[in-house]
């Protein structure tokens, strides 16, 4: 078949289908007619209203099967299910779905593979060396994004640690001025920034949202990747079912709080002291056994 050929078929198929769309046009979608009554349920439960995509042909033909395809790929990389790394990427602060996650992990890891594979090629001239060093760069790409999603945990949770202390204070002299819970939780919200005040926000919106108080208050204990907030959120349940005075334990645990922190900056400023000493060590050790072994063939040998 030539090129004349595959032109003319081209430019019927074209015809065709510009006779067909004219005479039966393209089912508009729904998604327009359904936004403004979906973005009431969306901001009542705290979330953005979803912006409106556009997709052309090409994506929406092909687009399933080649997310199809990534989604098994970036599933042998990050091979948790959906529901503990959803909790993980939530502890960590990242607005990431799962999948997004799983995609971002498997280009990382390509980009690292094909980065290390064309070093080893570009040097060594070797396709088994060539294949290895592909093979250590993916495997390194996906492990460098599984640690920077732990390292973020962990600063989170530090962030969350150093705020509480605070945040416990202003909890319970608002409730020791006879505020309930949810109000001084407003107040403090209203009035202040950070980590666990973001907590603290999510909560207001599911209560909103009609959670009931307490329950809102054991969901954010269990989303928290601090465990000192998630006892301060379950004393909050407690004293939202029980009615009870939540000063004196919220206190009880800013103080529990800042022993703990008082231990672990002690602990820290040890370990920073050793490394200290690790430089002076080795610049002055060498040193001294030079002066040391110096004179000893003229003490065994018996030369002056």
């Amino acid at each position: 078949m030539n090129s004349l050929a595959v032109c003319a078929a081209a430019g019927v198929g074209t015809g065709a289908a510009g006779v067909a769309a004219i005479f039966r046009p393209p089912t508009r979608r729904l998604a327009a007619r359904v936004r403004p009554y979906a973005i009431g349920a969306r901001t009542a439960f705290g979330h953005a209203p979803a912006r409106e995509q556009h997709a052309s042909t090409l994506p929406r033909l092909f687009g399933p099967a080649v997310r199809g395809a990534l989604t098994r790929a970036s599933r042998i990389v990050e091979n948790r299910s959906d529901e503990p790394l959803e909790h993980v990427l939530r502890q960590a602060g990242l607005n990431l779905t799962p999948e997004r996650f799983r995609f971002r992990q498997l280009a990382f890891a390509c980009a690292f593979a094909a980065g290390a594979g064309s070093l080893a090629a570009l040097t060594l001239h070797a396709p088994l060396i060539v294949l290895a060093a592909g093979a250590a760069g993916f495997v390194y790409g996906a492990a460098r994004v599984r640690r920077g999603l732990e390292r973020a945990v962990a600063t989170r949770a530090a962030s969350i640690r150093s705020e509480l202390y605070t945040v416990n204070h202003l909890l319970a002299m608002h409730i020791r001025t006879g505020a309930g819970v949810i109000q001084a939780v407003q107040r403090v919200v209203d009035r202040s920034r950070g980590a666990v005040v973001g907590e603290l926000r999510e909560v207001l919106a599911w209560t909103r949202g009609g959670t009931d108080e307490a329950d809102a208050f054991r969901r954010a204990a269990e989303l928290t990747p601090e465990p000192s907030a998630a006892r301060s959120y379950q004393l909050l349940a407690a004293g939202v079912e029980r009615g009870v005075d939540l000063a004196p334990g919220l206190l009880a645990l800013s103080n529990d709080i800042r022993d703990a922190r008082r231990t672990e900056l002690h602990k820290q400023a040890v370990r920073r002291r050793a490394a200290m000493l690790i430089p002076t060590i080795a610049i002055l050790a060498p040193i001294m056994l030079l002066f040391i072994a110096a004179p000893l063939p003229s003490i065994v040998l018996g030369h002056h």
